[in-house]
């Protein structure tokens, strides 16, 4: 009996082994999984911004598809008879008519609803903040441009989305948001109106605007970030993971969890962000559509603000003055066509800069060791100015808001914020260079004369000084393992021939970024080890 069950076991052992030959000999999966779980992947909080990110938009993913079975993608109009009594007997279209009983008459579909509506504000918030983690550690540079490339369609194909979503339930607050929209496009010189018409199916808001957005949202951008995020993760298992400046750690080697230990540790952090969307989603209301009431064209929701991931764009429109100026007998509505320029400028200079940088600096070296944000100022005040006009111009989004809650005036709001625009990022760029500069001396003294104990001690001749404490090799390393790059020195000579005065306007912008970036007063010169050594050998004496 013991024989017959230990042959039948060796069988099926046997049969599952032939399987996983013939599956790896031809798929390559065994040797694949078998060689990356020998990698070793580094140990940080921030690193978990990136998993936050994938674990949203799982949540989107399966309670999109939830809704799908149940939204129905038509503006024709029918007679409301669901649940919500001050609702009942209006016409309402379909869309909005689907998505009340969804909110109403569907099991748990309001909860489900405002999960997938919160778990998309969170993966947006949660792919900004982990660019702006990327950006001031320096993780862009090669060979990860392409990653920072992705990392930002991604943003944007998420702003989009979110967007689309926002509209199909075609709602009076989504519809509003579709009037500024629509005036926004057809700001655009000569494609704008036939841009309008393509989107709307005819004039604004014409009847096809729910199907087209249904099918943008629900298979066009989700398709594209689904392949966005398979190219992203493809490339950092390839380049490998990059990891915060240690003992031990340098740009050939990763000092970090194994495999193993790593899924372990992201399958609990996953359940922890799923029920942490729901959570929310439980006990915090989300556009409630039944209080807004079906889109009418004759009808504005009072005070309606678009989600935070778009205030930027509606901030800039609100701020902007009424301008319009005649162009060759067309009327060009600067009022929209300025903050629009202003609004994919700002993200465009995001995708540049790491190609900026590069350029500036020549460096052409693999990196996978991070920046401390200190040691490179510069690049963290444009980060924190970028940041700050963000800010500046969500504000603005709120001016009506603002106005109401503090009884002050609608124009005052604008007004501040107007000029905020102009002088904020510039004082946020100063206060953070000068920061980092700061720092960066606070490293410089510590290297050299050790770290204050609080401890007063009492010369023989009756001088009060403090006691320094030598720091520990691995807190040496910490302060000191980071290369400072050199301003370029000048522009090359003319040769005789003469040169392409268009490559020496170039080279000349080139060689003003390299001395703002790295020139006299962008960075404090770190200590060297003849320096460490004679006040070493000061202080022992």
């Amino acid at each position: 009996m013991g024989d017959g069950s230990q042959g039948n076991e060796v069988k099926q052992g046997g049969r599952g082994e032939k399987v996983a030959e013939w599956a790896d000999g031809r798929l390559g999966a065994y040797s694949l999984v078998r060689g990356k779980a020998r990698k070793a992947f580094p140990d940080h909080w921030s690193f978990m911004l990136g998993e936050i990110c994938l674990y949203s938009f799982i949540v989107i993913i399966v309670t999109g598809v939830y809704l799908t079975l149940y939204f129905h993608p038509s503006m024709n109009q029918v007679e409301y008879n669901g649940s919500y009594a001050p609702l009942q007997g209006q016409l309402v279209s379909e869309a909005f008519n689907s998505t009340m009983d969804i909110s109403f008459d569907v099991r748990g579909g309001l909860l489900i609803r405002q999960a997938h509506h919160w778990a998309a504000l969170i993966f947006v918030a949660a792919i900004l903040v982990h660019m702006m983690r990327v950006f001031f550690t320096g993780a862009f540079r090669k060979p990860r441009e392409l990653n920072w490339l992705f990392g930002f369609l991604l943003l944007v194909l998420a702003m989009f989305g979110g967007l689309t979503g926002y509209d199909l339930p075609d709602d009076l607050l989504s519809g509003t948001g579709l009037a500024v929209v629509n005036g926004t496009i057809l700001s655009i010189p000569i494609v704008g109106t036939y841009l309008s018409m393509f989107l709307f199916g005819g004039e604004f808001p014409g009847d096809e605007l729910v199907a087209r957005f249904n099918t943008i949202h629900v298979l066009i951008i989700p398709a594209l970030m689904v392949g966005l995020l398979a190219a992203h993760l493809i490339l950092v298992l390839y380049h490998k993971h990059t990891q915060y400046p240690g003992p031990g750690r340098s740009d050939t080697n990763i000092v970090g969890l194994p495999l193993k230990v790593r899924l372990v540790k992201s399958a609990g952090f996953f359940f922890l962000v799923a029920g942490g969307i729901f959570v929310i989603a439980s006990v915090a209301q989300i556009n409630p559509i039944w209080l807004y009431g079906p889109y009418r064209a004759d009808q504005v929701s009072a005070g309606s603000q678009p989600d935070w991931y778009m205030g930027v764009a509606d901030g800039l429109l609100r701020v902007m003055p009424g301008w319009e100026i005649n162009f060759w007998g067309h009327t060009l509505a600067l009022d929209n066509l300025i903050p629009l320029s202003v609004g994919v400028g700002l993200f465009l200079a995001m995708a540049a800069y790491p190609f900026i940088e590069a350029w500036v600096t020549g460096d052409d070296r693999d990196h996978h060791l991070l920046d401390r944000p200190r040691n490179r100022p510069v690049r963290t005040a444009i980060g924190a100015a970028w940041i700050s006009f963000y800010l500046v111009a969500l504000i603005g989004a709120a001016n009506d808001i603002i106005a109401i809650r503090f009884h002050i005036s609608v124009e005052s709001v604008t007004w501040a914020v107007r000029i905020g625009l102009f002088f904020v990022p510039f004082a946020i760029y100063s206060i953070a260079k000068r920061w980092a500069l700061g720092l960066q001396r606070q490293d410089r003294d510590k290297v050299l004369h050790g770290r204050e104990t609080g401890i007063i001690k009492r010369l023989p001749y009756g001088e009060f000084i403090e006691v320094h404490e030598q720091l520990s090799r691995e807190q040496l390393h910490l302060l000191t393992q980071h290369e400072q790059h050199k301003a370029i020195g000048s522009v090359p000579a003319e040769n005789a021939e003469g040169s392409n005065s268009g490559l020496r306007l170039v080279e000349r912008l080139r060689v003003r970024l390299s001395r703002s970036f790295y020139g006299e007063g962008a960075q404090i010169t770190k200590p060297t080890e003849q320096e460490y050594q004679e006040i070493t050998a000061k202080h022992r004496r």
